[in-house]
């Protein structure tokens, strides 16, 4: 990573920008993303989402078609269009996307000989942040420039860890780049929370996991589990946050603990 030839300004006092990340696929990031930004909304708070996943589930999930974009987060990494160009309106009141498509798929290519290249996002979003009490960045499953991005930008990680076989590996790279980057050029960066995703109560080896991982970060995870539901993986096809579409059932009430806990 390069250091950048003009330094990004710093993001409004108070301001939380939260990258969820873990360059494992299929761990939960979109979901948690979307209702834990629909449920902070639900607090009062007013909430962005940038989607930085070139898939757009963030997007899709809560109702914005890709095909019928003015703009993305394409054009406002390559092409300098203002972020608040880019954003759109959720369905829940206080609660705001800049969406994604598969254009953002060539911006890890077209990044590279790209000017102060790792502090793209973060200046997009210098601009908007007196608007928002939350941003929220749905990172890609990787460690490209995107997510460098995205971890050049934010002030804390929420980092979304499976109750499943495997839910460490790859760990250890992330909170390796975490440093890289808190070193090269956000020193402000900080793991701000682990959560437990995906929780099966019926089997032994999610209790065991979920040891493991307090065991290894202690006050770090989240006291929140969010649980493993069928409604949780039905809502993103009805384009709505669980809040929304089942709003009494166990994963939305999840997400409302999890946003008391982690936004407060």
């Amino acid at each position: 990573m390069d250091d950048p030839s003009i330094p990004a300004q710093p993001a409004a006092a108070g301001a939380r920008i939260i990258a969820v990340a873990n360059q494992k696929g299929g761990v939960g990031k979109t979901t948690t993303t979307v209702n834990l930004a629909a449920a902070a909304a639900e607090l009062g708070q007013r909430v962005l989402i940038v989607d930085l996943d070139p898939q757009g589930n963030a997007s899709t999930g809560l109702g914005i078609n890709p095909r019928s974009l003015e703009a993305s987060m394409y054009d406002v990494l390559l092409h300098d269009v203002p972020l608040d160009d880019a954003i759109e309106a959720a369905a829940v009141k206080g609660l705001f996307v800049a969406p994604a498509n598969l254009d953002l798929a060539g911006a890890e290519i077209e990044l590279v000989p790209a000017f102060s290249r790792e502090m793209r996002l973060k200046n997009a979003i210098n601009t908007v942040i007196d608007d928002y009490d939350l941003v929220l960045i749905d990172c890609p499953p990787s460690l490209g420039l995107l997510t460098v991005n995205a971890l050049t930008a934010a002030t804390e990680v929420l980092v979304p860890i499976q109750c499943e076989y495997y839910a460490l590996e790859g760990l250890g790279q992330l909170l390796r780049n975490i440093d890289l980057v808190k070193r090269n050029l956000n020193e402000s960066l900080e793991v701000g929370a682990i959560v437990l995703v995906m929780f099966d109560a019926r089997t032994k080896l999610a209790g065991q996991v979920a040891a493991e991982v307090r065991e290894h970060f202690g006050d770090t995870v989240c006291r929140t589990v969010i649980p493993r539901t069928v409604r949780l993986s039905e809502a993103p096809s009805f384009g709505q946050p669980i809040t929304v579409f089942d709003p009494v059932s166990r994963g939305a009430i999840a997400y409302r603990e999890l946003a008391r806990e982690v936004v407060g």
